[in-house]
């Protein structure tokens, strides 16, 4: 879906031949010479060192993605591929690490934990040599000299294996964690991931008593909060940790919510022991976990802290970097590998805080699809990324997870998922995500459903940890024989034993009664429940199936959906804009076109600020755009009880708000921070102002919901283009009529909005 007009760049001298085409980033690579390699190359084709050359050569290596084609590093065709590959393979380890493709802090953390006796090994290796002994030695083997490669080598010499390379290489190394058969040899574990587009306790907890009724759900219980704030993520924890430690689990089943690390922290710090295991996502450089509000030194600092058996626990993904402006010219891979090499080097920090040395648990999983088209859009590419990130997690002597994923916005369908899962499941990850079906109810993003691991564990002989499935035999969901019981799926058995392990003694007929009224009470928030199976046990209920379905459709057709103008004449003082999208198509496709606005709203803008001449500029602006779901703006009883009970609170907490209202056709996140760049450029004024962005979000939920994402910053700092970015923004998400009372939330923006 990424379609650019291919203006080639010539970057030629003599008979080598490379070209950048300034739009998609293809690189031609033609006529090299035996033996060469990627320095060699480099120096005959520009006459000199050229470190831009040198990042597309490497770039050029990677099987085809569309976020290398935007950074400008993808290979044109794959006569191009196969010529990188090959000066890559020609290269020495120590030739490579020489010309760091990107300096910055982290990547000399990443050197300064690599092992240096282990290094002096292979240091005179070339790339091709240390694919050929990763291919063939044994497991103690290539643990002999893997904690001596750096990240960006780790990065790069996957890029020289085929899809059945990455396999053997996935089935012969493994990092379990301490005191577990997690990340073992012919084990697959699961990360429960109970999301609620409300928070709501019972959705999150009876997520869990569903997994567990598959016997899904022995790494970790992790659930992705709408609602940042600490009062609310310490709510979730508790609710976590009553079901770990009532069922008895709490000592192999960590909990945890997945906030900024920051706030696990002082969740911690103002309830001790609220928490398990602590969570945050990394990026590949410096600047890009800046994006994250995150230092290398916060995070070491934390590692510090961690004297316990729960660790870290990191979240990646491929194309995270460059989506967030910091592709700094090299490709997605090594991006993805420096994540994995600060991993690394926290692993290394937390082991050395360990005051008991029974040794903690730090792991990791990509996220792999989760983004978009704009970095890959099929599902080969979705399986091609996930077996790199299967064997630079295992190399770099972590247990790597997966989120084996897709957005609704891409061309994966839910049946070309199960198709991705088995050609990947053979490399053995450690983990996969678990939901009650393929279909995130907050997220709105498909992934791993707990049938999909019923089904793997069937086709592929996968165990799960032997801890959790003792506990699933105690339960009676599996039985002595490691067999399903007459109780699996059921998810009300699995209530009923967490009742009797409260010391509840009422009759189980009336702990069902109970149970049911519960689970229907999260049916009815659009919270899906796997309750039972269809013809296989492995098979989703139904009926279950076919609403899952339904709400695939409805995504489909809620992501090309655009403002009617019937819809914004309803919108008072609406003042519209549009981005530099050219179509609807343009916009899914090119992200970054929906980031930045036409000439016409420029001038728009300007206009309405200078009809603010002369008078105090109002506190707030309220920006509208469609995002990726125009209905979720659109749909009766989302938008106006939004504004007018956000009028309403921000009346009440004394602060001005602009009357029009700017509507943004094709709008992307940044596009209200391009909006306060234009509104709040001539401010002289010291006192904040805010843009509250309303945004549609991903389809899929069923829920038609927006966001509120809410910026307030000094007018000396919008004036400073690009200065105000996703890191001093803060949201309120899932905002819907079956989701987050749209007036309730619009008192939760402002709440937050008046401690910024």
């Amino acid at each position: 879906m990424r379609k650019r007009s291919k203006v080639l760049i010539a970057l030629a001298c003599g008979m080598a031949v490379a070209f950048l085409a300034s739009t998609v980033g293809a690189v031609t690579i033609s006529n090299i010479q035996p033996g060469e390699d990627v320095f060699s190359y480099v120096e005959r084709t520009k006459e000199g060192f050229d470190q831009t050359l040198y990042q597309q050569v490497i770039g050029a290596a990677s099987a085809f993605k569309e976020g290398d084609e935007a950074i400008g590093v993808a290979a044109d065709d794959e006569a191009s591929r196969e010529n990188a590959r090959s000066l890559l393979a020609s290269t020495k380890i120590k030739d490579l690490l020489a010309k760091s493709l990107f300096v910055d802090a982290q990547d000399k953390l990443i050197m300064d934990t690599t092992d240096p006796a282990q290094y002096a090994k292979v240091k005179n290796w070339t790339m091709g040599e240390l694919k050929t002994f990763l291919l063939t030695k044994s497991e103690a083997e290539i643990k002999g000299i893997m904690y001596g490669l750096h990240s960006d080598i780790i990065g790069n010499v996957v890029k020289l294996m085929s899809n059945d390379e990455l396999i053997r290489i996935g089935q012969t190394v493994f990092n379990p964690l301490p005191g577990s058969k997690i990340g073992a040899k012919g084990y697959l574990s699961a990360r429960i991931q109970p999301n609620s587009p409300t928070d709501n306790i019972d959705d999150i907890v009876w997520q869990v008593f569903n997994a567990y009724s598959f016997a899904v759900g022995d790494l970790i219980v992790g659930t992705n909060p709408v609602d940042s704030q600490p009062h609310n993520v310490e709510a979730v924890e508790l609710a976590l940790r009553d079901v770990m430690q009532t069922f008895g689990v709490d000592k192999n089943n960590p909990w945890c919510v997945l906030s900024h690390i920051d706030v696990q922290a002082e969740v911690e710090k103002n309830n001790p022991g609220s928490t398990a295991i602590w969570f945050q996502s990394l990026a590949g450089v410096v600047d890009a976990n800046k994006t994250f509000d995150l230092t290398l030194e916060k995070m070491m600092d934390y590692a510090k802290m961690r004297t316990g058996k729960y660790g870290l626990y990191f979240e990646t993904g491929q194309g995270a970097d460059f989506t967030n402006g910091h592709g700094k010219g090299f490709d997605m891979v090594v991006h993805e590998s420096r994540k994995y090499g600060f991993a690394r080097a926290l692993k290394q920090q937390v082991a050395a805080a360990q005051t008991d040395g029974q040794g903690a648990w730090v792991h990791l999983n990509d996220v792999a699809g989760f983004i978009g088209p704009e970095v890959f859009k099929t599902r080969e590419q979705l399986v091609r990324c996930c077996l790199e990130d299967i064997v630079m997690g295992k190399l770099h002597g972590l247990i790597i997870g997966l989120d084996i994923c897709s957005t609704l916005h891409m061309p994966v369908t839910l049946d070309d998922l199960d198709w991705c899962q088995n050609q990947i499941a053979p490399a053995n990850p450690g983990y996969l995500m678990a939901l009650p079906t393929k279909n995130d109810p907050m997220l709105s993003y498909l992934t791993t459903g707990y049938q999909d691991h019923v089904r793997l564990r069937e086709k592929f002989g996968f165990k799960i940890d032997d801890a959790m499935w003792d506990f699933f035999k105690k339960i009676e969901i599996i039985d002595q024989d490691g067999k399903p019981t007459e109780h699996f799926g059921d998810t009300l058995w699995v209530y009923y034993q967490y009742r009797l392990a409260k010391g509840d003694n009422r009759p189980m007929k009336e702990v069902y009664a109970e149970g049911q009224q519960k689970i229907d009470q999260v049916l009815a928030r659009s919270v899906p429940l796997a309750l039972g199976y269809g013809e296989n046990i492995w098979d989703l209920e139904p009926e279950t199936d076919k609403q899952m379905r339904a709400l695939y459709d409805d995504a489909k057709v809620s992501l090309w959906a655009e403002f009617t103008p019937e819809f914004i004449a309803t919108i008072p003082n609406a003042v519209s804009i549009a981005t530099k999208s050219a179509d609807r198509e343009d916009y899914v496709a090119h992200p970054s076109s929906g980031e930045e606005l036409n000439e016409a709203a420029v001038a728009t803008l300007e206009k309405l600020r200078n009809s603010w001449d002369g008078q105090k500029a109002p506190d707030v602006q309220i920006v509208i755009s469609d995002g990726l779901n125009s209905k979720a703006i659109m749909d009766e009883g989302h938008l106006m009880p939004f504004i007018q009970e956000l009028r309403a609170e921000l009346q009440k907490a004394g602060m001005t708000s602009s009357k029009e209202y700017v509507v943004v056709t094709n709008g992307r996140v940044r596009a209200g921070y391009k909006c306060g760049e234009v509104l709040y450029n001539k401010s002289a004024e010291k006192a904040p102002k805010a843009i509250i962005h309303i945004i549609g979000e991903r389809p899929g939920s069923g829920h038609h919901a927006f966001s509120a994402y809410i910026t307030r910053v000094a007018p000396a700092t919008w004036q400073k283009a690009g200065a105000v970015d996703h890191d001093v923004t803060k949201v309120i998400s899932g905002i819907s009529d079956t989701g987050l009372p749209p007036a309730k939330a619009a008192q939760e923006t402002v709440k937050l909005l008046k401690a910024m």
